[in-house]
């Protein structure tokens, strides 16, 4: 199989990206984890990248003067890894232009939520504060705005009614984890395809 080379953008704990790579390892993957790169030094995603022996960066936005030079960096480790696909996974910074223009159509999201319900900081809060019986998650390329980009799938996560946010989110998490690396196989396999706001999947 062709091996796409992926790169993941985190802030966090990293579950998302460690999920992509032990997808990645599978005896069928079409793609390789190349590069994690986080804007938070502290970040445990970028622990768990070295534990996987997969090259990690901590690129400082505040050593930056703008948000376009920061970003200029981050797309240079990117091109030098040779990176086919960005995936944000708990990367707290909304995408510049930059990043957008040099990545078009390359740069996926993960979101705890059924977009474009919810959208933003703390979905699951919002899902249980509107009372819907369903929620979920949803894999979309990234454009300019919040959760806007058109999406690719989605996986629903029925609401108990003794849920609380930390319940609900381990759920909808544990569909993340298996959501995101089947989109991923399907990008690098060259089976997605964007039509305006729709993403067309082709069979195999």
């Amino acid at each position: 199989m062709n091996q796409g080379n992926i790169a993941v953008l985190l802030s966090g704990r990293g579950s998302n990206f460690a999920a992509i790579v032990r997808a990645s390892r599978r005896a069928n993957a079409n793609f390789s984890v190349r590069l994690a790169i986080s804007d938070r030094f502290d970040a445990p995603g970028l622990r768990r990248a070295e534990r996987f022996h997969i090259p990690a960066q901590y690129v400082d936005p505040r050593a930056f003067p703008d948000k376009a030079a920061y970003e200029t960096q981050i797309c240079e480790l990117l091109e030098k890894e040779r990176i086919d696909l960005v995936c944000l996974a708990g990367y707290m910074r909304l995408v510049g232009p930059v990043l957008l223009s040099r990545f078009a159509g390359r740069i996926l999201n993960i979101h705890p939520a059924l977009l474009p319900s919810f959208p933003g900081l703390d979905a699951q809060a919002q899902a249980l504060r509107h009372g819907v019986k369903v929620s979920g998650c949803t894999v979309h390329f990234v454009d300019s705005g919040t959760d806007t980009g058109p999406i690719i799938a989605q996986q629903a996560v029925a609401v108990h009614p003794d849920d609380d946010v930390d319940k609900l989110s381990r759920r909808i998490l544990r569909q993340e984890h298996r959501l995101y690396p089947r989109v991923v196989h399907l990008f690098c396999a060259g089976r997605l395809h964007i039509q305006g706001r729709h993403v067309i999947i082709n069979e195999e």
